[in-house]
């Protein structure tokens, strides 16, 4: 893993194996309608400390994204609290995905608390925004994160994104795909996009845009890892 990041120029910092405790693992399951169930075993994954972090990396770069898989014990959420301070005093951007409406269910009340006063910028999914403010209806979740957040990025399948700011909520179509395969990393790909376009300066709209051209390309075939550039995907306007 380390050497396939690092092959695709990702600046990869992490410690040294550790044969005491098993490494985070997650089998899915894909249907015939493209939909994935994960069984996820987060394994060392859940000893995140602040003492992991590198706080000259957090300092120097542009957006701090935060995983919202990785806040589960005391001592992860702390490291979360702690790395959004790093980032805010050196003026950076702190993003958080959501990751799973059952990790919000199961610390809804710290998400919460995170979310309005730590985060800048949050991505999820409809279900996790709903989990979020325990509600099934999604204009009324919308309403109350336009409360608590600065910026939203919202992902609703087929039916596109909408970024949610305190003063405006956008609607962003989903980009076309002729053949949904697997959308294991949907998500995640939404959110390379639409974090490349925010830190090349473009709007928010066209912020989504790139997210969803990136989403649209790994649902496309199984796998999380896109299979072409993705760069190469983009529109002139985008590019």
């Amino acid at each position: 893993f380390a050497d396939d990041m690092k092959t695709i120029g990702v600046d990869f910092r992490s410690g040294g194996p550790d044969s005491t405790v098993p490494t985070g693992r997650c089998i899915i399951a894909v249907t015939p309608d493209a939909q994935r169930t994960m069984n996820t075993f987060l394994g060392i994954s859940t000893q995140l400390a602040f003492a992991d972090l590198d706080e000259g990396l957090i300092a120097s770069g542009a957006i701090l994204y935060l995983e919202g898989y990785l806040f589960d014990r005391d001592e992860a959420k702390d490291a979360f609290r702690k790395a959004a301070a790093v980032a805010h005093a050196h003026g950076r951007v702190v993003s958080l995905t959501l990751s799973d409406s059952f990790c919000v269910d199961r610390h809804r009340a710290d998400f919460q608390a995170l979310v309005r006063d730590e985060i800048d910028l949050l991505f999820a999914n409809e279900d996790e925004l709903k989990s979020l403010y325990e509600t099934t209806d999604f204009d009324e979740a919308v309403q109350l994160l336009r409360r608590d957040c600065h910026i939203a990025a919202v992902t609703r399948s087929e039916k596109g994104s909408v970024v949610v700011t305190r003063d405006d909520v956008h609607t962003i179509p989903a980009a076309p795909v002729s053949n949904v395969v697997d959308t294991t990393g949907a998500g995640d790909l939404f959110a390379a996009g639409f974090l490349r376009g925010l830190t090349q300066g473009k709007d928010l709209t066209s912020c989504a845009r790139i997210g969803a051209i990136a989403a649209a390309e790994v649902i496309s075939h199984v796998g999380p890892r896109p299979l072409v550039s993705l760069v190469s995907l983009l529109p002139d306007d985008l590019a």
